[in-house]
């Protein structure tokens, strides 16, 4: 067997690189603070990012691949060039829906970006076969490493991006990406052998090279134009905050407000401000003072129609707490929690998609206090 002898395109390998930085970057902006929007936004947003992600993914290899010169003239099969852009997006968009529709554990991380370091190893691949008039020959070993690059970079990159969703973390995140995919795509190219093949696949249509870099060339634009438009967020918005935006005002307590409770079997009326935080228990509530716990008739519906105006914050579907009587606040990632002063009181969590206004909230409050 006959091995062709292969040459690169310096300036095609850098731009490769380019792409796949930019398409990193813009797919895992489109992705930041995906829990304060609906969910149809959410899922619009997970689509665009899987687009710019994915996407990014095969034009990286074939804007490389454009940068290969063989002593023969080769094609690719523009349906399997399709599929293997269709399979990064697919596993791309698989990935992003588990972290941002199921409990973001360790786990769940870990397997985004196994799942995404996947995605990298089938496009390259399934990429590779849609040639024409040449076939690539593969090592084991160019295989074995390309793939444990490829989960392992990807795994850290998701990490480092979704550990804590700010600014820093998601360009590191960026480059660990970037890293990856091209790393795939180099790692395996060095271990792999081209030899001439005598006739054309017959699964599509063949595409030329001129052919292929059209629709590299657009895709790429595509990139770098939702590239530029996710860059305003970084230059108006700062980690958890908007450029000259306040918090939100704390609403005006309402001192007439005296919610409805049972102790020992007799009714009582506990004044709003007496009150620490309401958890939903069932079709009704549980009301927590500073030494009581007690039973209340209300939904957490109607509890919120009435406790909200008086100043109460919602932190959790379940949970309704008076911010003047939240004694510490803390952060655990993309979570939080309100601690009161008092026997034996439970925090009250406060959930993903409230985390910033709740903090802003509190802050402005303190900041009231303090003045």
């Amino acid at each position: 067997m006959e091995f062709l002898s292969v040459t690169h395109s310096s300036f095609l390998i850098a731009m490769s690189c380019v792409v796949a930085l930019v398409a990193g970057f813009t797919g895992l902006s489109l992705t930041r603070d995906l829990s304060n929007k609906p969910v149809f936004q959410r899922k619009a947003s997970i689509a665009l990012a899987a687009v710019a992600l994915g996407g990014g993914i095969w034009a990286m290899h074939f804007v490389a691949m454009l940068g290969l010169k063989l002593p023969i003239p080769f094609y690719y099969d523009a349906a399997i060039t399709l599929i293997s852009a269709l399979s990064a997006i697919l596993l791309v968009g698989a990935a992003l829906l588990l972290l941002h529709f199921a409990d973001r554990t360790p786990l769940v991380i870990s397997l985004a970006g196994g799942i995404v370091g996947v995605g990298i190893l089938v496009m390259h691949y399934i990429g590779m076969a849609g040639l024409e008039l040449c076939r690539a020959v593969y090592t084991t070993t160019g295989v074995a490493f390309s793939s444990v690059v490829a989960i392992g970079l990807c795994v850290l990159a998701f990490w480092i991006a979704y550990s804590r969703r700010s600014n820093r973390n998601i360009l590191i995140g960026t480059v660990c990406f970037a890293i990856a995919v091209c790393s795939v795509h180099f790692l395996a190219i060095s271990e792999t052998n081209f030899v001439a093949g005598p006739t054309r696949a017959e699964f599509g249509p063949s595409m030329s090279n001129q052919t292929l870099a059209l629709g590299v060339v657009f895709f790429s634009f595509v990139i770098f134009g939702a590239c530029l438009w996710v860059s305003v967020t970084y230059l108006v918005a700062p980690d958890d905050k908007v450029a000259g935006t306040a918090p939100p005002p704390m609403p005006q307590a309402n001192a007439d407000l005296h919610v409805p409770c049972e102790s020992d079997g007799r009714k009582i009326f506990v004044p709003s401000r007496d009150v620490l935080f309401v958890r939903a228990d069932g079709h009704y509530t549980q009301v927590y003072t500073e030494n009581e716990r007690l039973f209340c008739a209300w939904p957490i519906t109607a509890a919120s129609k009435r406790l909200l105006p008086a100043g109460f914050l919602q932190t959790h579907r379940s949970y309704l707490v008076n911010p003047r009587r939240v004694s510490r606040f803390e952060r655990d990632k993309d979570k939080g929690r309100c601690l009161f002063d008092g026997i034996d009181l439970p925090p009250a969590p406060v959930s993903r998609s409230k985390l910033k206004a709740i903090q802003a909230t509190l802050a402005s409050q303190a900041g009231a206090t303090r003045a």
